[in-house]
């Protein structure tokens, strides 16, 4: 119950600093996807599940207040966070930089399945300029973000697990 609270209170906070504070220190007129890195940190350090649930409300919440179709950013934050659940099998407590690649390859990802159903569906063919100016800039600010937050984050769950255990 209390890992839900926190993740409930992680989603709320990173939804209104990605929303508000990001907005004003946006370079390149990109920010970073905050909701992001939280979908795959929480993926990579508790698995499949974990990351699709979180990616799932994580998404409602964003298609709620900034999507013109309910269920978009729900369905890619979704499949974001239930394929980097796999790689919780290699999860190391030490390690981080494997979390930060995989931030890197989910923003792509991200990038590419928002293209395909924003721009591509309209007859919008230029991928290359659309990788270029929104994709590139965005995944090297969400990395830079992602070095910082990820360890806030790992922080957060070792603390969670070890109040769980000392319960248990």
């Amino acid at each position: 119950m209390k890992r839900l609270i926190v993740y409930f209170i992680e989603i709320i906070i990173c939804f209104v600093i990605q929303s508000s504070m990001f907005h004003y220190i946006g370079l390149a007129n990109v920010v970073p996807n905050i909701l992001l890195i939280l979908v795959v940190s929480t993926a990579y350090m508790r698995g499949k599940m974990s990351g699709l649930l979180l990616g799932f409300f994580s998404g409602i919440l964003v298609d709620i207040i900034f999507g013109r179709v309910i269920g978009l950013y729900a369905l890619i934050y979704m499949l974001i966070g239930y394929l980097i659940g796999f790689s919780h099998k290699i999860y190391d407590k030490d390690d981080f930089t494997i979390p930060i690649i995989l931030v890197a390859i989910s923003d792509i990802i991200y990038g590419f399945f928002y293209y395909v159903f924003e721009f591509l569906l309209r007859g919008r063919l230029n991928f290359f300029y659309y990788f270029r100016r929104i994709i590139f800039p965005e995944m090297i600010y969400t990395i830079a973000v992602s070095i910082f937050l990820y360890k806030l984050l790992h922080m957060i769950n070792n603390r969670l697990n070890r109040k769980i255990d000392e319960e248990a």
